[in-house]
């Protein structure tokens, strides 16, 4: 914990407040950058940074941060394995995938092996702290572009599947899952719904419900196919 003086006040901020974030990249350069955006954040505090997964699997469960950000591409170990070895032992750290690749076999091998996020490296940082966030309170963040390739991939025939349960939708889920569909963070959907970010939440809880689903993508497939 420390303090920090604002206009005659003692304004104290809490490090358990604050979201904890490690990162795994070969590439220092791309390392250094994201530590540096990491600590310019208000609100996110770099508990580590590993150049390959040999090293994440030794650290990360020593200083368990709440969200890491994970490169594919690594010597030895790649990061689809590294994540899916440590959700294995640390299934509440959530895993946002940073990387080059837009192939739908490393998007959803990289959700099969538990990452809740996708983004290319070449997001702007504003986007990124922003997805931060969002796939720390539960979200799925992922470009419209990626998000519909992983719909695309993942949707099959429903063939003799039990009645869709879609039709019980209110029309404002309905809306938020158009815009989950489309790839939008929830910070944007409540902005392009003009609604709060706890009546968003709302609808995550109300829509996992009635869908009977536990993921983002698992919501967005059930509904496009119903």
């Amino acid at each position: 914990m420390f303090v920090r003086a604002v206009k005659n006040k003692r304004v104290i901020l809490n490090h358990d407040m604050q979201i904890k974030v490690s990162i795994v990249d070969d590439d220092e350069g791309i390392r250094t950058g994201l530590a540096a955006l990491i600590r310019r954040a208000s609100n996110l505090r770099l508990v580590g940074d590993y150049e390959d997964a040999e090293t994440a699997l030794q650290e990360i469960p020593r200083k368990p941060p709440n969200v890491v950000l994970m490169d594919i591409n690594l010597p030895g170990i790649n990061g689809v394995e590294c994540v899916r070895q440590l959700k294995a032992t640390l299934p509440m750290v959530q895993f946002l995938m940073l990387t080059v690749y837009e192939d739908s076999d490393s998007l959803f091998n990289s959700f099969k092996a538990g990452a809740r996020g996708y983004l290319l490296k070449r997001t702007a940082p504003v986007r990124l702290l922003d997805a931060i966030r969002d796939v720390h309170e539960g979200g799925s963040p992922m470009t419209p572009h990626l998000a519909r390739r992983v719909v695309d991939y993942l949707s099959k025939p429903a063939g003799n599947s039990p009645l869709s349960r879609v039709s019980s939708l209110t029309p404002g889920e309905r809306e938020f899952l158009d815009q989950l569909a489309n790839g939008y963070a929830y910070k944007e959907i409540a902005e392009r719904m003009n609604i709060s970010i706890d009546t968003v939440r709302s609808y995550v809880r109300t829509v996992y419900e009635k869908l009977h689903v536990h993921s983002r993508t698992e919501a967005v497939v059930k509904y496009l196919r119903g």
